[in-house]
């Protein structure tokens, strides 16, 4: 069943198990269970030696993952479970998260084209797409991103002029590989879901290729999770370098557009 015949989730939990439940499998095994009930979302492990779940699917099914957690893997010592209903988030698989995948950087670039350059760490070089819009936080705004060369990681830490425009770094931070298929065969394929951790982009994106050719084209899109802003701009909201603190038109004597 594709994604957009799916039916909605009838019941949807959030969940932290604490105790000794960290480096003794227990997501992995929350996983191998929720596979095996046929549940969407997630597991990671939380700041303080948790564990956090989310889980959404039949309301028997996600009931019986909430019993699991009380056990865990054999090697576990659950203290106890906090469960809490929430609403669901439209998940298309059950994945382990909090695995760093490397950096990501988003800079805005004022060049023949205003545009913002979105670069995701993958095998040492930072793959990139040109965003003309700019990333959005709006799960209805599908962004068109337009894939270009790779560029070196030492390329993320420039601010300044560049030619007749500049350049600043709009958002940066660690990101989280997601899915099933493993990076970079996922962007092979032409599907990635990943998270960003950034100042001011976090929690669930996906790249969709709709167009190969000499300059493959993707759509970017925000995840329905609870960072999700429907109706939010961000690019406008929140223009400044997270580096510097100055706007791109600041830099370049406003000749942004």
């Amino acid at each position: 069943m594709s994604p957009s015949a799916r039916p909605k989730a009838a019941a949807a939990a959030r969940a932290t198990v604490r105790g000794r439940v960290q480096g003794v499998g227990f997501r992995d095994a929350t996983l191998r269970r929720a596979r095996e009930l046929g549940v969407m979302g997630w597991v990671r492990n939380g700041p303080d030696g948790e564990v956090l779940v989310h889980v959404e699917g039949d309301v028997p099914a996600v009931a019986e993952l909430l019993v699991f957690l009380h056990d865990g893997p054999p090697a576990a010592v659950v203290d106890g479970v906090e469960p809490e209903t929430v609403k669901p988030e439209g998940h298309e698989q059950f994945a382990v998260r909090g695995v760093p995948a490397g950096v990501f950087v988003v800079q805005e670039h004022q060049a023949t084209a205003h545009h913002y350059d979105l670069r995701l760490e993958v095998d040492g070089v930072m793959r990139s797409w040109a965003v003309p819009k700019g990333p959005s936080l709006d799960p209805a705004a599908k962004r068109l991103a337009v894939q270009v060369p790779d560029h070196a990681l030492a390329h993320n830490t420039f601010e300044g002029p560049l030619g007749d425009g500049g350049v600043i770094v709009w958002d940066r931070g660690t990101y989280e590989q997601g899915g099933r298929v493993p990076w970079p065969e996922a962007l092979d394929r032409g599907h990635a879901v990943f998270v960003l951790h950034g100042e001011k982009l976090r929690g669930g994106f996906a790249l969709q290729r709709t167009r190969d050719g000499p300059k493959p084209q993707w759509l970017l899109v925000k995840r329905r999770d609870q960072e999700a802003r429907s109706g939010s701009d961000v690019v406008t909201e929140r223009p400044e370098s997270v580096v510097s603190g100055a706007t791109l038109a600041e830099l370049t004597g406003d000749q942004v557009g």
